[in-house]
């Protein structure tokens, strides 16, 4: 394999350890190579412009310039593939999320402590993360994230969209829509739930996530939607009106108690290498809601939920696969539509409107019935 086929990848971060040990990393794999490091955004800016790389892995605290402003101005005249790396900590989760809503491919969380362990542990994550982030379909930056930030303020009014249409309340506590995603899941998460009215069917979402992180992904949904987000709590009952996500770290699936849907959390083993994963929140919603659920997969690398997603359309539920051209990441979707569970394949933003609409319809088949 020639020299040109390797993943090209400049590193960017203010400590010198860290750029070492990726690029240690990075020139260890056969398919890619470090071909450049910089230790602050303006001399990374200049060598973006002259080695070209493909990917390039971020810091977000810096000197002369954060990483953030810096991912912003890239992603607006020159977008390509960013693998942030993230402090753990509750700071660096919004920072992370900010950069995500810029057009980040993807995260690696640094640990707090033993950074040269910590990071060699974190090795193989690193790596298939660049090279997922090489062949990830890159977005521009839009100007939606700088609104999305006022309306997440606080005390700030959620953003102004047209009010989403009411649904029944005797069909939103029957059905539960289910949604799982991975790279690139946090947006198009964001883009489905500030769609649904305040009185949607209850919602569970699977997002691949590590712990720390998933904690202000639901408190900035939260800032944003109509519905009510929060991290999922062992037990609690599955409410319409509410999202629940996977805590990072933890396993997520839906259990029945009586007429209710209650959330079972618990410390499970990794399915698919993932934890959440997607296929157990699916394969419980097979078993437990059957022909009242709705599955949505979104954008992702790998095959988690495909066979879990055939499972509950085996068991009558509707399901929606978001198609290529709106992926960052097509692997997902592309393991669910082979293993024959997509009734529909939609664009992104096609799947909010075609699942009010399929709900609307069974509220008119409710109303007959009364």
């Amino acid at each position: 394999m020639g020299m040109s086929k390797k993943i090209r990848v400049v590193v960017v971060d203010d400590s010198a350890l860290v750029r070492s040990l990726l690029s240690e990393i990075i020139n260890r794999q056969r398919d890619m190579e470090c071909v450049g490091t910089a230790n602050d955004p303006l001399i990374a800016r200049e060598m973006i412009r002259e080695l070209n790389p493909d990917v390039i892995t971020l810091d977000v605290e810096m000197p002369r310039m954060d990483g953030i402003d810096f991912l912003g101005r890239l992603m607006r005249l020159r977008p390509m593939p960013v693998l942030m790396i993230s402090t753990l900590t509750e700071k660096g989760a919004e920072v992370t999320l900010r950069a995500l809503e810029l057009g980040a491919i993807d995260f690696v969380a640094k640990p707090r402590v033993g950074l040269a362990n910590g990071i060699n542990e974190l090795a193989n994550q690193i790596v298939d993360k660049i090279r997922v982030a090489a062949v990830a379909h890159v977005r521009r930056a839009h100007k939606e994230p700088l609104a999305a930030e006022h309306a997440h303020a606080p005390g700030a009014p959620a953003p102004a969209r047209p009010p989403a249409p009411t649904l029944i309340g005797r069909l939103s506590t029957e059905k539960l829509i289910c949604i799982g995603a991975s790279t690139g899941g946090t947006e198009a998460i964001k883009e489905i739930l500030v769609r649904m009215p305040a009185d949607s069917p209850g919602i569970v979402i699977t997002q691949h996530m590590p712990p720390g992180f998933t904690t202000s992904f639901a408190a900035r949904l939260n800032g944003l939607c109509q519905i009510t987000v929060k991290e999922a709590v062992n037990g609690e009952r599955i409410l319409p009106g509410h999202a629940y996500i996977a805590p990072g770290g933890k396993q997520f699936s839906l259990a029945r108690s009586g007429a209710n849907y209650v959330a079972v959390v618990d410390d499970g083993e990794p399915v698919n290498r993932h934890k959440p994963s997607v296929e157990v929140l699916f394969k419980s919603a097979a078993a437990v809601v059957g022909r009242n659920a709705y599955g949505v997969m979104l954008t992702g690398m790998g095959n988690d939920g495909a066979k879990a997603m055939r499972e509950m359309k085996d068991a009558g539920s509707y399901n929606y696969v978001q198609d290529e051209a709106s992926c960052i990441v097509f692997g997902m979707p592309r393991e669910a539509i082979a293993h024959g569970a997509a009734d529909e394949v939609l664009p992104l933003d096609k799947i909010a409107p075609a699942l009010l609409t399929r709900l609307s319809g069974a509220t008119d088949r409710l109303h007959h019935r009364i």
